[in-house]
């Protein structure tokens, strides 16, 4: 049985319908990372799965419980951190760990010790005496991490962890995710900054008005968003001489010049036929016509690219 599992999940407010049946089935130690336009849908479902809002039909569970019927069963199974951390302006960072971990009931010296275990783990050991009002946003959102990870949860939810960080705090909040993938947590992560989705995450559910567009690998999401080859080339000669050469070649479909950044002298974008996977003929076509060529390669599809192409930017 998946260790999170949504059937026909639905929220609404008033007419609008923020999540629409969504079906969702993450197996245990998966990292799921979820992404859409703002408003999709993706705060609305993470909080349903922290039992912090109740769906207007259909199921959600964790760990096998459902959320509703069996919220504090799933409680103590869960570490929730929120896209915006609380106001603690009185409390140092190892006294508000020592608040947490007592109302979850650790006592005594394993207290203590669980406290200095999940501050080496997330790098806080130099702050533990600090002010946790003193903190940068990217020691805070470390701090929410090691607060969530005082029980040990089997499921970790994740709401922007890096909205707002440097790109050196950044770096630092994925490393941390990468361990606690590597330590087994099962992990649901929303953010916008795609590419470090696309390498901390096994799956990713792309969501657009509250309806899940497709849940899938990375990979596969990527070969479901391609829509034929693309091939840049950039030719030494005009390129319109070039461009007049790849037009007439069987398999091409369109050759077109870049635009933005990557426009440059002699470069050109040639669309390939779906059926045509091998390009090394654009290569042999222009040698033969005399047209110096400088470079060949595939254009990449990445998550970003699969997102451009399987939403549409509307928002609710």
């Amino acid at each position: 049985m998946p260790i999170v599992q949504t059937i026909n999940l639905t929220k609404r407010y008033g007419k609008l319908v923020a999540l629409n049946n969504l079906q969702l089935n993450i197996e245990e130690g998966e990292c799921f990372g979820y992404i859409g336009p703002n408003g999709a849908g993706k705060t609305t479902t993470i909080r349903i799965l922290a039992t912090l809002l109740q769906p207007t039909w259909g199921e959600a569970r964790v760990c096998g419980h459902t959320i509703g019927y069996e919220s504090r069963k799933i409680r103590p199974l869960i570490g929730f951190v929120p896209d915006f951390f609380g106001a603690y302006e009185d409390m140092v960072v190892s006294e508000y760990l020592e608040f947490f971990a007592s109302a979850y009931g650790i006592t005594g010296d394993t207290r203590t010790r669980v406290v200095a275990d999940v501050l080496e783990l997330t790098d806080l050991v130099p702050k533990q005496d600090a002010l946790v009002d003193s903190l940068s946003r990217g020691m805070k959102q470390r701090l929410s991490v090691a607060r969530v990870l005082l029980h040990d949860p089997r499921v970790l939810l994740l709401d922007e962890p890096a909205s707002g960080l440097d790109p050196r705090a950044r770096i630092e909040m994925r490393e941390l995710l990468k361990e606690l993938r590597r330590m087994g947590k099962t992990i649901i992560i929303s953010s916008h900054i795609l590419h470090e989705l696309a390498e901390l995450c096994t799956t990713i559910g792309i969501i657009e008005q509250g309806t899940l567009l497709c849940h899938r690998p990375v990979a596969e999401i990527t070969r479901q968003a391609r829509r034929g080859m693309r091939v840049h080339v950039i030719v030494g000669g005009p390129k319109e001489d070039a461009g007049r050469v790849l037009s007439a070649l069987p398999g091409v479909r369109e050759v077109l010049s870049p635009s933005g950044s990557e426009q440059a002298d002699g470069a050109l974008i040639v669309e390939l036929e779906k059926e045509t996977h091998d390009f090394s003929f654009l290569a042999r076509a222009l040698l033969e016509a005399q047209v110096p060529l400088r470079e060949i390669k595939e254009e990449e599809v990445n998550l970003e690219t699969a997102f451009m192409r399987l939403t549409k930017g509307v928002v609710q």
